[in-house]
């Protein structure tokens, strides 16, 4: 079972509209909506912000339960409480300004946001700008073409980063709060893809965009070291609760499935006497909760600030995203020609488990950082 937090989530409310985002690939504008009534956007801010100053175990628990009900939720939530947990590293003491004022917006359950990091020329390795901001009266104007940005068109606010003014260095970068309507800001495009089809990822197109020294997060070209410190062990963390959720629904509908199917023919039999059935179960069972204790244990490591916080951070997104791809074969296959059609939930687990392994970073990019962490090597 996901750790309970300190708002109830609203998950039959979720699901009840999951199928239909799903075939319409449409944003989940409704369950955005229960989030926001139910201060789930606060989650994880301090009591400071009105916030609900939940920390790592909880976040996760909430995660997994909505991207379970609504995977294309999940990650829309996700990488708003990454945003939140960004501006918020990034704000210290400037709370009275935009980035405070946002903040308070969020613990209120007035703004969403997201971040808008990856761009073409850099591709899955979002924590490289090759764009460049140009200092001027004001703060700095930004021109770059942004990919990936999850709930593009659907936010108040993006994180944006960019490469810091006068830097070659693509790891010099910055980072800012960015109004959604800022002029000089488009959405180019609409999400059509394989799973997670409600979370209107498209790219930004960002030209001759205008952004005052006090939407700044950090000192000057302090991004990267924000997007390592903040950013990354948040991120790895919502998506592995996803992958986790996404899996315990997936192994739920299983055995939903393999109890209510019987056999006529052998006199009533159901499907969950068969026992490879019940094998496959039973793995499916096994690999959710290794995922689940191993994402725990990586929460509790980054609440504490325990030595081994970044050894859970490079394994535990790479972790779920696996357990969930085995996850949802496992279900389709006890599901069978029932499970592969649309009539049920278990087709749409398999799909949207898909995303995690090529969501930057991808599953084989961890890997190799989590060698090279394991070997004294230097990650970049």
């Amino acid at each position: 079972m996901a750790t309970e937090t300190r708002a109830a989530v609203p998950v039959e409310a979720i699901a009840s509209a999951a199928a239909t985002v799903d075939r319409a690939g449409r944003f989940p504008t409704e369950a955005v909506a229960e989030l926001t009534r139910s201060g789930l956007l606060g989650l994880g801010l301090p009591e400071r912000h009105g916030g609900l100053a939940a920390g790592p175990l909880e976040v996760v628990g909430a995660v997994e339960q909505v991207a379970g009900a609504c995977a294309s939720t999940g990650m829309v939530f996700v990488m708003h409480l990454v945003a939140a947990q960004t501006l918020l590293a990034g704000t210290d003491d400037q709370e009275e300004g935009p980035k405070g004022e946002a903040l308070r917006a969020m613990a209120r359950g007035e703004h969403l946001s997201t971040l808008a990091y990856s761009e073409r020329g850099s591709r899955g390795h979002f924590w490289a700008q090759v764009s460049r901001a140009r200092e001027n009266a004001d703060g700095v104007v930004i021109d770059a073409d942004k990919t990936w940005a999850t709930s593009a068109g659907h936010v108040a606010s993006y994180v944006l980063a960019t490469g810091a003014p006068g830097e070659e260095n693509p790891f010099r970068t910055e980072l800012y709060l960015v109004d959604a309507d800022a002029p000089g800001v488009e959405v180019r495009g609409r999400f059509d893809g394989l799973g997670l089809r409600g979370n209107a990822s498209a790219p930004l197109r960002v030209r001759g965009l205008r952004v005052g020294g006090d939407r700044r997060l950090g000192a000057p070209a302090s991004g990267f070291a924000l997007m390592m410190s903040a950013t990354l062990p948040w991120f790895a963390l919502g998506s592995a609760a996803c992958s986790v959720g996404i899996a315990q629904a997936a192994l739920d509908a299983a055995c939903a499935h393999a109890t209510g199917a019987s056999f006529e023919h052998l006199a009533g039999a159901a499907l969950a006497d068969v026992p490879g059935v019940r094998a496959r179960l039973a793995r499916a069972y096994l690999r959710v909760r290794e995922a689940r204790a191993l994402l725990h244990e990586a929460a509790r490591h980054v609440a504490e600030g325990h030595p081994a916080a970044q050894l859970g951070v490079l394994a535990v997104k790479a972790s779920a995203a696996e357990a969930a791809v085995e996850v949802t074969d496992l279900a389709l296959r006890v599901g069978g020609g029932a499970a592969y059609s649309r009539r049920g939930p278990i087709e749409r687990h398999f799909r949207d488990a898909r995303a995690a392994s090529v969501m930057a970073p991808t599953t084989d990019l961890l890997h190799d950082f989590l060698g090279k962490a394991l070997t004294g090597r230097e990650l970049l």
